[in-house]
């Protein structure tokens, strides 16, 4: 049974958000083909014949969004590759897991730059990390990152014009600043600290971070179920943090364009036995990697299996990326239950955040008088 439902609190994003960047495929060969669907035959479906997506499903992985250097161009390993880096990572969870020493002294102001909770003052320590065991298998094949198309498995270039727009924002929260620049200045930045609304809507939970509400749905460190509720004109895609919810209308068509949601206007149909997903009418203050609020989003969500989505998603923003580019990756069921997420309630944590930054103000003013 699943207990670990958390909440992301002061300026931890940047830290927990980077394991979400990695990719996948065969350099020069282009996108591959979509993996071969369920047989219909074998394909559970709902009253009204469609295929029946319903259930939860846990899609923390290995495999990260872009391919990792030390993959080069291999859109996927060997399964001996992959049982070797497997067995490393539950060789670091074990140690991770063993008891604390109870005689330890306190870790020194501002952490000692461990993992875990020492290292970093409030983090969570590996009891916490549910950032996945396996690397993501389709067609037979361990894949070593999630995007597939570009061939090289990384999100392509920014088009000029948004690397000018990005610097210029740089100090605007988005849900998953940290993704796309590392560290965007909201911790050092002039007034990071001066407005609740400076903050990121993650650390505000107003989204989760790292895009784990989607579109696109991505894996982070924790947190990682998603649940389908799937009626004849609706489905709903629950996300297990934040309690981010996105509501699909079938058959449907999108808002006017004057009107901005946090996670866009999403719309479906049904292509065969696919489930097609277009979300438009993103609001400005998501930006997911820096995009527009003219962002398309286009999932695909079919079964492989009785026990397996294949979850695949194509990023189209013109004003953003010299091209467009295309992810995919499992979504396994799960027996584990969905929780309620439990963020800090009142925002209790975020005025103590701001607290935190008047003290800090004060003592480095008091070291300025100090040393005149």
């Amino acid at each position: 049974m699943r207990t670990k439902t958390l909440t992301l609190t002061s300026g931890l994003a940047a830290a927990l958000s980077l394991a979400v960047s990695w990719s996948v495929t065969v350099a020069g060969q282009g996108a591959p083909p979509r993996p071969a669907a369920a047989k219909s035959a074998d394909t559970p479906r709902t009253a009204d014949g469609r295929p029946d997506l319903t259930g939860v499903y846990d899609i923390a992985t290995l495999t990260p969004l872009d391919r990792p250097a030390m993959f080069g161009d291999k859109g996927a390993i060997t399964s001996e590759e992959a049982r070797r880096l497997e067995k490393q990572v539950a060789d670091r969870i074990d140690a991770a897991a063993r008891p604390s020493d109870g005689n330890r002294a306190a870790p020194p102001i501002g952490g000692d730059g461990s993992a875990g909770a020492a290292g970093n003052v409030g983090g969570y320590n590996n009891f916490w990390i549910d950032s996945g065991t396996q690397y993501v298998t389709i067609d037979g094949k361990k894949r070593t990152s999630i995007i597939v198309d570009p061939p090289n498995g990384h999100v392509p270039a920014l088009t000029a014009a948004a690397r000018q727009r990005n610097a210029g924002r740089g100090a605007q929260p988005t849900s998953d600043q940290s993704e796309s620049t590392g560290d965007p200045g909201l911790e050092r930045g002039a007034g990071a600290y001066d407005d609740p609304e400076r903050r990121p809507l993650a650390e505000r939970c107003l989204l989760g971070f790292g895009s784990t509400s989607g579109p696109p749905a991505l894996p982070v460190l924790y947190n990682n179920l998603h649940q389908i509720v799937q009626t004849k004109d609706t489905v709903l895609i629950l996300n297990e943090m934040d309690h981010d919810a996105r509501v699909v209308r079938m058959n449907s068509t999108h808002l006017p364009p004057t009107v901005r949601k946090w996670l866009g206007d999403s719309i479906g149909w049904w292509d065969g036995d696919t489930l097609v997903v277009e979300t438009t009418n993103f609001t400005d203050k998501t930006r997911f990697r820096g995009a527009t609020e003219n962002l398309k989003v286009t999932e695909r969500f079919s079964r492989l299996d009785g026990k397996t989505l294949l979850y695949r998603f194509t990023i189209d923003d013109p004003a953003t990326w010299e091209r467009t580019w295309t992810g995919e990756y499992t979504w396994p069921a799960t027996d584990d239950l969905l929780y309620e997420y439990a963020c800090h309630e009142s925002n209790y944590a975020l005025g103590n955040i701001l607290r935190g930054a008047r003290q800090r103000d004060a003592e480095e003013a008091a070291k300025r008088g100090a040393n005149r």
